[in-house]
């Protein structure tokens, strides 16, 4: 069968591309670092896994053989997927920890050139011991798209509706339960039918499963406006079973360019516009008004917009009988800057400033972010990071950050964080 090769979801520079093939190169395994003393117990949430080859073994019926998506392995164009004759390959970003940065490329990668920890649970696991990391939220490689997305865009839409599930069992049976309170359990949804998305949610929570990851911005990636009652019976199935709504930013595909000619550096510097554009979008679309139980992170959104935004919500109120204006906010007992506090919670990775100023967003409303195993990840400098940002500020502050508030919002039992001092 002719295979097209293809890009992988997420990429939104045209360098995210895999391109080539295998060639002679140098590919160098960093030393695993010292043991560096844990003055900081760190819940992030936000790490991603590269799916082993066995992800779809055993779990999808028999009508779907010879259809599935497959690992091709040792080819000149490295180790790759094949989804319904697409190539989907393995890029640097999706496994770049461990390795130094000169080598990091768009070249095909095979599985054994990237650290066993990115996709193994249990080399995870000593990775996370080495850092302070007690426990990890993960999301999927680009691969399959940070959000699922790749699994609604399937052309067959019963197999790409199986190939999701397949991938939810393949979390909840392999990867999260090799040390459930570690590993924390996450679920990718179904974009195409809200019944079936709402199901999927109480499935998963029934076994344990604390959040699934959502696009921050479905509109981008050919679904129904936010703004529209297409979402209600998936956020009503997350706000009952107490599942955490996780936006990890870029999983709409695209990130902030302000013009056709803008460099990527351009786009790296603005990746905080990207949060702060999807959490207005997500208060004012008023899912949380309807919704008030709902809990809604941003991961990888950074925290230093956030006073900014903030002071910005406070004051537009000010014109709120403006008819020109027409607002359309509909909540007569709290304003949208209460909610936005109410709702929403932020993580970071490396905001200094911002830690400056954490009393004006609120200590609680804060989390802790490692990036494992991205390009832009603080591994193994997990606990010189915290002591850079951190220093100086109260205890209580210090501990809601690092673990506190993540443990408190995914139901994660306070004995496996103090069980690691």
């Amino acid at each position: 069968m002719a295979v097209e090769v293809g890009r992988e979801d997420v990429a939104v520079f045209e360098n995210l591309q895999v391109r080539g093939e295998v060639r002679d190169r140098v590919r160098t395994f960093l030393p695993d670092p010292e043991q560096v003393e844990i003055k900081y117990n760190v819940i992030s949430v936000d790490d991603h896994v590269l799916e082993p080859p066995s992800l779809f073994e055993g779990r999808l019926a028999k009508q779907f053989a010879g259809h599935a998506p497959r690992i091709v392995r040792g080819t000149p164009r490295g180790d790759f997927w094949e989804i319904e004759g697409v190539e989907e390959g393995m890029g640097d970003w999706n496994g770049a920890s461990g390795r130094p940065m000169n080598e990091w490329s768009t070249e095909p990668l095979q599985y054994d050139e990237i650290r066993r920890g990115v996709w193994d649970p249990k080399e995870r696991l000593r990775d996370m011991d080495l850092a302070g990391i007690v426990a990890s939220v993960c999301f999927p490689s680009g691969i399959w798209g940070f959000a699922g997305q790749k699994f609604m865009r399937m052309k067959d839409r019963e197999l790409g509706l199986a190939c999701m599930r397949a991938y939810n069992d393949w979390v909840v049976e392999e990867w999260s339960a090799v040390s459930p309170s570690r590993l924390i359990a996450f679920q990718v949804p179904w974009y195409h039918d809200m019944n079936i998305a709402a199901k999927e949610i109480e499935r998963n929570a029934a076994r344990g499963v604390k959040c699934v990851s959502f696009s921050e911005n479905p509109e981008k990636i050919g679904m129904p406006s936010l703004y529209t009652n297409y979402w209600d019976p998936f956020f009503r199935a997350c706000e009952e079973t107490g599942t955490v709504i996780n936006l990890h930013v870029g999983s709409s595909s695209q990130i902030s360019k302000p013009s056709k000619d803008s460099p990527e550096e351009a786009s790296l510097a603005l990746f905080g516009a990207n949060s702060m554009l999807a959490s207005i979008d997500w208060l004012y679309a008023q899912i949380p008004v309807r919704f008030p139980k709902l809990k809604i992170v941003y991961s990888e959104s950074g925290i230093g917009f956030l006073p900014m935004l903030i002071d910005r919500l406070e004051h537009i109120q000010m014109y709120r009988e403006y008819e020109l204006l027409k607002f359309s906010w509909t909540d007569l007992e709290m304003a949208p800057v209460d909610v936005f506090r109410r709702n929403f919670w932020f993580s970071t990775f490396w905001d200094p400033i911002a830690f400056g100023v954490i009393d004006k967003i609120g200590a609680n409303r804060v989390l802790l972010e490692v990036d494992y195993p991205h390009p832009d990840s603080i591994w193994p400098d997990v606990q010189g990071r915290c002591d850079r940002q951190l220093a100086g500020l109260d205890k209580r502050v210090v501990d809601a950050v690092t673990f506190g508030n993540a443990a408190e919002l995914y139901s994660i039992p306070y004995s496996s964080v103090n069980g690691r001092k």
